[in-house]
């Protein structure tokens, strides 16, 4: 059962929207819209609708940052239940691609976080165990993965007492596609230490110890990798496959005959429209990969050929997290006027990449069908959905069939902040005065810009003027975003400069001030509803206010402003019927795990400044050797510190060069 458990008691008007949405969800009403104001609840309306339908849930979140605080808030909504996270677990992404125009062909590069992908995988592994999951994901969860079936009964489980030799337990962790070390223990490897054989699961945080006494397991235990020491014994444990992408050796041979089919009748169609230097570039890069699957089974870009790995018929839908969720299930879709437009606009721009790279002999035909979900798929596999905005878009409205239930009115009392619109000759020095007022009253403000560079240059600028701030914008990576907003909130930075990251569902209620540049810019960061989820950022604060530069008034100001003040006076009203008192919100401040883990490990003091690649590469060499032999010498402690150094580093490298 799911479990809910909050300091918050549901009000009566939350108590109306979760019985009204739930209702028309057991009536077979299969699309809802759920327009809520911020601060009005929508998170823990959404919590107790899941508790109430008892179905497994997705929630699809427009990006990483939201997607982060979703998480933190659903496992303390939920402590006893599974909740799982899943996001692009890419630091840095660079797709293959092919500019006809300029000759030039872009290989893939990319930079894989470890942790956020040991996190996706024991989201899917979640799904499959226990019904009674929620998953928080964001538009990656409509892109190509493995299989479930394939995952799910590639997995063995173990339990305590039953019978098996050691060897027997290292081929069968060979054959899920895990790497034996003899030293450092790591994230998709074992180790054999005489009686005892230890695995660190690509789902699991901590690794498993198995104990055995000849042919007898007597022993299964979580243990930490740093000091051996063991945290819990369980009675039982499946260790999934290293990967959802995983397929064993057979599988993977016997699909090498039916992509050299399809690699000779696509050279044949080069070759026939005079276009033979096409053909022999595309047998040359195909059977360099064919030759890496048949010895190791497995090559870079083994992705476009997951058609036939998967056993798909060519057009069909790829296998996505979607498929992990059963048939049965709940999506909400959070901030859904942004969330389903970038639903939509995923599938075209994948497939004019991919199309020019088989156009141009760079890739088979059959790689197109490594791709993400397109629209009509999407919505064809999803049988209950909830649309969630502040703000939601016409499409949603007409797509739920007007089954709209409002959430208009906060248990706090508190107000749509006050509007300020501005005209003045110098925006910037006049927001430095009310930048200051604020700072010097211990609140925290932010500032929306239209550009990334806009946005770093006046980080300089109000530096320079001894404010502490910083800015947030797309460039930043996604576990950095966390450690950026959780400053803001405990006042290490006063003042967040961003673009596009600083409207949708950011829950900051220490920030009285938010500050729109170039307000009168019509467009899509300055439409109205853009504009209402800006101003929604000082609604959580009892002196929220807003200011807003602008040269002219636009249609978009004059709605987003209507609406603000409509929204004012309904809670106004509410208010004074109830005979609230208007309080700010407080929330606690925590992070991803709702520990110092991630602030600690992006906060790792580097004592050095490399002045260049080769400096910072020779540093990383020689932890390197000096872990290596800690580990040779059975310093297992020693070398796991040093491990934790050089990921530092190359992090640093990545970022510097």
């Amino acid at each position: 059962m799911f479990r809910l458990k909050s300091s918050f008691s549901v009000t009566g008007g939350q108590r109306e929207a979760i019985d009204a949405i739930a209702g028309k969800f057991q009536e077979g009403i299969k699309r809802q819209v759920l327009l809520g104001v911020t601060g009005s609840g929508k998170t823990f309306v959404m919590a107790n609708l899941i508790e109430k339908l008892g179905l497994p849930a997705m929630i699809l979140s427009p990006n990483k940052t939201l997607a982060a605080q979703l998480y933190q808030e659903f496992k303390g909504f939920f402590p006893e239940n599974r909740v799982g996270y899943f996001i692009s677990y890419y630091d840095y992404y660079q797709p293959e691609a092919y500019i006809p125009q300029k000759n030039q062909y872009i290989a893939k590069e990319v930079s894989i976080n470890p942790e956020l992908e040991r996190l996706r995988i024991d989201a899917a592994r979640n799904i499959l165990e226990s019904r009674h999951t929620i998953i928080v994901a964001s538009v990656s969860a409509i892109y190509s993965i493995g299989s479930p079936d394939d995952f799910f009964k590639q997995r063995i489980t173990y339990s305590l007492r039953s019978t098996i030799q050691r060897d027997d337990l290292v081929r069968e962790f060979v054959n899920l596609g895990y790497q034996r070390s003899d030293g450092l223990i790591d994230s998709g490897t074992f180790r054999v230490r005489g009686d005892m054989v230890e695995i660190w699961p690509t789902s699991e945080e901590n690794p498993i110890r198995f104990v055995l006494d000849i042919d007898r397991m007597v022993g299964i235990e979580v243990f930490d990798p740093i000091t051996a020491a063991v945290f819990r014994s369980l009675e039982t444990v499946s260790v999934f496959p290293i990967s959802y992408f995983y397929h064993k050796k057979e599988r993977v041979l016997h699909i090498v005959k039916d992509i050299k089919e399809e690699l000779n009748h696509r050279c044949e169609y080069f070759i026939d429209n005079g276009k033979p230097e096409y053909a022999e570039r595309l047998r040359e890069r195909t059977l360099f990969d064919m030759e890496m699957l048949e010895q190791y089974g497995h090559c870079p870009g083994i992705e476009n050929y997951s058609r036939y790995l998967s056993g798909r018929a060519p057009g069909e839908a790829p296998y996505t997290l979607l498929d992990f969720m059963g048939k049965e299930y709940l999506l909400v879709m959070d901030e859904s006027h942004i969330s389903v437009p970038q639903l939509g606009a995923m599938y075209k721009g994948d497939r004019s990449r991919k199309e020019k790279l088989v156009d141009y002999g760079f890739r088979l035909p059959s790689a197109l069908d490594n791709r993400p979900l397109n629209f009509a798929e999407f919505n064809d596999r999803v049988n209950r959905l909830l649309y969630v905005s502040a703000t939601p878009a016409e499409y949603e409205i007409d797509n739920s069939g007007r089954h709209v239930t409002e959430l208009l009115v906060r248990p706090t009392g508190l107000l749509d902040p006050v509007i300020d619109v501005r005209r003045v000759l110098s925006p910037v020095d006049d927001m430095l005065v009310e930048i200051r007022k604020e700072v010097d009253a211990g609140n925290r403000v932010l500032v929306t810009t239209l550009t990334k560079k806009m946005a770093e240059k006046l980080t300089h600028f109000l530096a320079g003027a001894g404010i502490n701030c910083t800015y947030l914008h797309s460039e930043i990576k996604s576990l950095d975003r966390i450690k950026i907003i959780k400053k803001l909130r405990t006042g290490d930075v006063d003042v967040l400069v961003g673009i596009n990251l600083l409207r949708e569902g950011l829950d900051l209620p220490e920030v009285s001030l938010v500050v729109v540049l170039d307000a009168d810019r019509e467009g899509f960061l300055r439409s109205d509803r853009s504009l209402i989820q800006i101003f929604g950022r000082a609604a959580r604060n009892l002196y929220g206010r807003v200011v807003l530069y602008i040269h002219h008034m636009t249609d978009s100001l004059t709605r987003a402003i209507g609406e603000s003040e409509r929204r004012r006076s309904l809670q106004e009203d509410y208010n004074r019927k109830l005979g609230i008192i208007p309080q700010s919100i407080a929330k606690k401040v925590k992070d991803f795990y709702d520990d110092d883990y991630w602030i600690q490990k992006s906060e790792e003091a580097l004592d050095v400044e490399y002045k260049d690649k080769q400096s910072l590469q020779k540093q990383i060499d020689s932890l390197a050797k000096a872990m290596k032999m800690k580990a040779d010498n059975l310093d297992f402690k020693g070398a796991a510190v040093l491990r934790d150094q050089i990921k530092g580093l190359k992090n640093l490298m990545l970022e510097l060069f």
